[in-house]
């Protein structure tokens, strides 16, 4: 089998468990007629609302029910679960590459076909490019704060970074890492052991993905973003020494300042969005002071 793709559900951070982005996602899927030499794979939680029609829906889609997750609590507010689902995921599946897409992407038509080309050369990894699919300001907003940095025009080549929501990988490469991602898989922590052992990721701009939030407010969004935050900052600080630690604490409240300027100038440099920007830029300032309290949160507590 040519590709494996891992359809991570991340929507539910601050929701219960539900198919309204999934099902967009496999439908776009299942329109790239590839045939056998694709397998789709969707790890997921018992509790998801309207798995059972998506089922008869998709029947030629692996869907991997998981009920001994150590990080699901059962409640909304948390995010850990879905990076043991990933790992879930690339455990079960078969392909020679694997891909990893969330829930509420869309990919490109040729989104397939480009991976396994892709593939035909060299790297362990092609990073994709990925775009905003909801032209609304605080959809605009998530996708600045989440994936600026990933939008075209991305500079094709070598790349130190590639995000869990548009990212493919060769599975020999993978299991020679496999500890790194066993339980829980973490994007940094993939792709820094892959280029520790002299790997390569690549930028693969022509590998296209959509962000598709369907109905965002404000309040969730914020909520989110804070969860996240205090995730990564709670992830940090496990690994951290206690100095490190409390550097980063004391740093933390001057984050915002650094965030926005660094997005400022990489839309600037990016050119093609800077309207959509500068009109989203008050609800994307919010985002990111949720997002930094969450993270001061983490670090001080050391818990998701």
């Amino acid at each position: 089998m040519d590709l494996s793709v891992v359809v991570a559900m991340v929507s539910d951070t601050m929701e219960s468990p539900n198919t309204i982005h999934l099902e967009p996602c496999l439908a776009a899927l299942a329109k790239q007629s590839l045939g056998g030499t694709v397998e789709i794979v969707v790890p997921h939680l018992p509790s998801v609302e309207g798995m059972a029609q998506l089922r008869q829906q998709y029947p030629d889609v692996r869907f991997l029910e998981v009920s001994d997750l150590r990080t699901y609590k059962g409640r909304s507010g948390s995010r850990e679960h879905h990076d043991e689902l990933r790992a879930r995921g690339l455990a079960a599946a078969r392909g020679r590459i694997v891909a990893l897409i969330e829930d509420c992407g869309i990919p490109a038509s040729d989104w397939c076909a480009r991976i396994i080309e892709g593939h035909e050369k060299p790297a362990a990894a092609l990073g994709g490019a990925i775009e905003n699919g909801v032209d609304r300001s605080l959809n605009w907003a998530v996708y600045f704060c989440d994936f600026l940095r990933y939008q075209n025009p991305l500079p094709e080549g070598e790349a130190a970074t590639a995000s869990d929501a548009n990212v493919s990988y060769k599975r020999v490469a993978l299991e020679a890492i496999r500890p790194v991602w066993q339980e829980s898989f973490h994007e940094s922590s993939v792709n820094s052991a892959l280029l520790a052992k002299g790997e390569k990721l690549a930028a693969a701009p022509e590998i296209v993905a959509w962000q598709h939030r369907l109905g965002l407010s404000l309040i969730q969004a914020v909520k989110e973003r804070f969860v996240w935050g205090r995730s990564y900052a709670a992830t940090r600080a496990k690994a951290a020494n206690p100095r490190l630690r409390l550097f980063w604490t004391v740093f933390t409240p001057l984050l915002p300042v650094l965030i926005m300027a660094r997005m400022t100038l990489m839309a600037w440099r990016k050119k093609r969005t800077m309207g959509a920007f500068l009109k989203a830029l008050p609800l994307t300032i919010v985002l990111t002071v949720g997002w930094c309290c969450g993270e001061l949160t983490g670090y001080v507590s050391g818990r998701a």
